[in-house]
Order: structure tokens, then sequence, then C-alpha cells
């Protein structure tokens, strides 16, 4: 059965361009997942955290779990390729009465994490930008408004690409993939030949703990410390909102995700080490006047000239990464709109007629992704918050269709990837994963608790839990069905056909 045709035995019809092969796919979801981007951003974060140890083997622990989240959703993938994604797959996975609960909630979650995904990833760089401008100009420290400005430009500048239409983003996506691999490879490479810091040994790397948190609890520094590495292996689900423009997308999209997210657990691990070798002085790279601790490790080791080549290479990768997160988040909101299920669905449904693409989705992902960014005007931690719960709507939307997978008594039709007699244990792995995760990127990072250091991740999750259920039992349930059918039948079009006659 070819694309087109498995597609519309899904219940929809081909309205946007195969133009994505298994490398290209990979190579998007490679680029939306980004270890680059996400370990530069929470640097710092991760020395306070735990320190050295927590980012080192913390990286191992949250790899294979998360690991065995992936393979879950690549096997469902593989069953159900479609734009939609993960409440797509949540709906036909339980009995009739329950799909629209399921796929509405499901749907808001995955939503409001690709939405932050885009605040976060474009925030971060944002942050990068005002790090460069500060080494570049000297004597001079971005203050919030500027870094929201920055951001702003940024998010602009990924909505223009994200409309010049699938060749163009085809083009973008083969640049992107080779940049994503070499850029954390060469910086790596060089930090490890030219390194020269007072902690540039092994014990440094692999032994130290430090607590800088407040809390006196060891065991809680190190679970809380493990957001670094949970925050960059997440958003492989791209794999899944772009199987309607990829080729074979029953293969290549699982095949993109399971190979996107170990091709990114090996890179960022080594790139991660090279930047903890390269560390000379602990206090000042943590308190950095650059504002960022990977940009104050260049420096300290190569000098102002080569820092700023070395991190418009970062910037390029990040940049990248943005776009293509706002790429993966228009398509969401095409898919989960095609349902129904956003206000004025029927805008952001729309596809451009010359340009191929969700072009009214593409400038909502980044008007949405522009406003979560506006707190940090206000409070200087924001960032932190947004980047947990990020991480935790991503969660809880990748668990709901492996927890109703699971338990559903309708037997599971897998795809031609598919993990055999091992799928069940690892279902259940990753459930009990992502149960962890939930519970841990809500608690506060600092002691003493106050309202600049609070995480604001738990009131958000709340807040969307209680608005999502609100608007479902007094509302949605009325009107929203699931995932709903735009092909036409050959009875339908016969009935239609007799009815006008």
């Amino acid at each position: 059965m070819d694309d087109a045709n498995r597609l519309e035995s899904l219940g929809y019809k081909q309205e946007l361009t195969r133009s994505l092969s298994r490398l290209t796919n990979y190579g998007m979801t490679l680029s939306v997942v980004s270890i680059t981007s996400g370990i530069t951003s929470l640097f710092a974060y991760g020395l306070n955290t735990g320190g050295p140890v927590v980012m080192v083997y913390g990286w191992v622990v949250v790899a294979l779990f998360t690991i065995c989240v992936g393979l879950s959703m690549a096997e469902i993938c593989s069953a159900y390729p479609t734009a939609g994604g993960l409440y797509f797959w949540a709906a036909h996975l339980v009995p009739t009465q329950y799909k629209p609960m399921v796929s509405w909630f499901t749907g808001w979650f995955n939503l409001m994490g690709q939405f932050t995904a885009v605040a976060s990833v474009d925030f971060g760089l944002a942050m990068l930008v005002g790090s460069v401008i500060s080494v570049g100009v000297g004597n001079w420290s971005p203050q919030p408004w500027h870094i929201v400005l920055i951001h702003l430009g940024l998010i602009i500048s990924h909505g223009i690409c994200n409309s010049l239409g699938p060749r163009v983003l085809l083009w973008i996506t083969y640049v992107s993939t080779w940049w994503q691999l070499f850029a954390p490879i060469i910086i790596a490479i060089a930090l490890l030949a030219v390194g020269k810091g007072e902690h540039h040994t092994g014990g440094f790397v692999f032994t130290t703990f430090v607590n800088r948190t407040g809390w006196t609890s060891s065991i809680y520094v190190v679970l809380i410390g493990l957001l670094q590495a949970q925050y960059c292996l997440a958003g492989y689900d791209s794999a899944a909102h772009m199987c309607e423009e990829t080729k074979r997308a029953d293969v290549a999209g699982p095949w993109g995700m399971i190979s996107a997210l170990v091709g990114s657990v090996f890179l960022g691990w080594f790139f991660l080490i090279s930047l903890l070798t390269g560390v000379r002085n602990y206090e000042s790279t943590v308190k950095s006047e650059t504002g960022f601790a990977v940009t104050q490790i260049l420096l300290d080791n190569f000098g102002r000239s080569w820092t700023l080549v070395l991190m418009c290479i970062l910037l390029i990768t990040c940049w990248l990464c943005g776009l293509l997160t706002v790429t993966a988040t228009s398509r969401m909101i095409y898919g989960f709109s095609r349902d129904n299920a956003l206000p004025w669905s029927h805008i952001w449904q729309k596809i451009h007629p010359r340009l191929a693409c969700p072009l009214n989705g593409v400038w909502l992902a980044c008007l949405i992704g522009f406003l979560f960014g506006l707190p940090y005007l206000v409070n200087s931690t924001a960032y932190t918050a947004i980047t947990s719960f990020c991480t935790i709507c991503i969660y809880v939307a990748y668990g709901l269709p492996i927890l109703c997978k699971l338990l559903s008594p309708i037997a599971f039709s897998h795809g031609p990837f598919h993990l055999g007699r091992c799928s069940s244990y690892l279902n259940v792995i990753a459930l009990l994963w992502i149960c962890l995760i939930v519970v841990l990127f809500v608690l506060p990072p600092e002691h003493p608790v106050i309202a600049t250091n609070m995480n604001y991740s738990s009131v958000g999750f709340g807040t969307i839990l209680l608005v999502s259920s609100f608007v479902y039992i007094f509302s949605a349930r009325h009107w929203f069905k699931g995932p709903r059918t735009n092909v036409t039948t050959d009875n339908e079009l016969k009935s239609s056909t007799n009815s006008e006659t």
C-alpha cells in the first residue's frame, strides 16, 4: 500500500507534499532534539545541581529510560503514521467511547509541550546571542528586555523561513542534518585538544559532586539534576508529526525517531564531557559575566577571537533547531485543528495552495512561542520553569498513548516496525519513568523557596490540566469527537450524488 492510500485508510486525504526521505526525516528529528541547544542552555543549571558527576552519569541513566520511551512510541508511530501523532495514536488504541477524551488530553499536552519547546529553544538562543554580543562588545551585559527583543527577532526569522515552502525547508533540513552532527564534534575536539584548565582531568569530570542549590539532601539534588539530560532528550516525536510529508512513513517515521534519539545520546555525552574538561574556574564559569557558562568555558580556553568563531557555530546550530521546532509544531497544529480541537480550527488547518504548508499554523506557533518568553521580564528564573514545563507536557503526551496501548482491550495491530515480545515490558518501563520525571520536574530547584526561585512549572502544569478538563467537561465533550475523517468514500459520494439528483 502506498503512502497516500495508507493515509486514506487512517481517514485522511493527502494534502501535504511528501518531499522527505528517511534521511531528511531523521535529520529534522535530530535537529529538533538538538543536544547542542539543550546542553548549552542548561549547562549552568547542571553545574549548580549536582555538578559533573550528575551531568555525566545522569545523562546515561536518562538515556537508557528515554530509549525505552522512544522505542514504545516508534512502534505505535509505525502503525499510525499521521501528522497528528500522539493524540491520534491514543484515540485509536482505546474503545470508541473513550476516543474523544484521551485524544483531547493527549493533544493538548502535546501542543503545550510543542509551544513551550519553541519558546525554550528560541529563548535559550536569545540568551546565547546576548552572550556573544557581550563578548564581542565588552563591558555590556544584556538586560531582560534585550533578551526578549532578540527572542522576538529570532522567532520572526523562523516564521519567515517556514513560510517559504517545502523546497526551501527541505534544503534547510539537509544543511541542518550535517550541521547538527559536526558542530558539537568540532567544538568538542577543540576543547579536548586545547583545553588546559585546572580541572582538565578525568577525576573532576567523573567524580565531582557539587551542590549549590541550598538543599541538604544529595539524593534530592541528584534527582532534580536530571532535568538537563531529560530536556535535551525530548522532541523526537517530531518524526511522527512529519509523517504526512515523508515517503514510506510507516518505516521512515519510527526509524527517524529512534536513530535521532540514539545518535543524540552518544553525541550529547561526548559533547557534555568535552565541555566539562574545559572548565577552568568553576565559580567564574557558573557566574559568568557573559551570562552563559558555555561562553565562559570557550573564552577561558580559546580567547576572544576564537570564542566568537565557535559561538557563531553554536548560534547557527541552535537557530536551525528553533526553525525546525516551529516546523514540527505547525504540523501538530495542522493535525489537531483538522480534527476541530482548537479554537478557530478552520483557520489553522488551512494549507496554503502555493506554498503547500500550514502557513497560519506556522505563525500561530511563533506567536504563542513568543508569549511564553514574556515572563522573563518579571522573573529571571522563568527560563528554567519553561524548560521544566516543556519536558513535563511533552512526556505526559508521550505516556498517554503508551498507557492506552498497554491497558486497552483492543488488539494492537503493529506496523512494519514492532518490538515483538519485548513490547509490553518496554511500555511498562517507559511509563514508570515518565511518572517519575513528571513528579521530579515540578519540584523547586533551590532552597529556601521564594517567589524568585520557585519552580512555576507546577503552576503551569496544573493550569493546563484544570483548564483542559473544565473545557472538556462543560463544552468539548459535546462537540469534539476525536480524530475525524476528511476522506469522502465511494458510498458517501454516491449518496451525495443521488440526493442532489
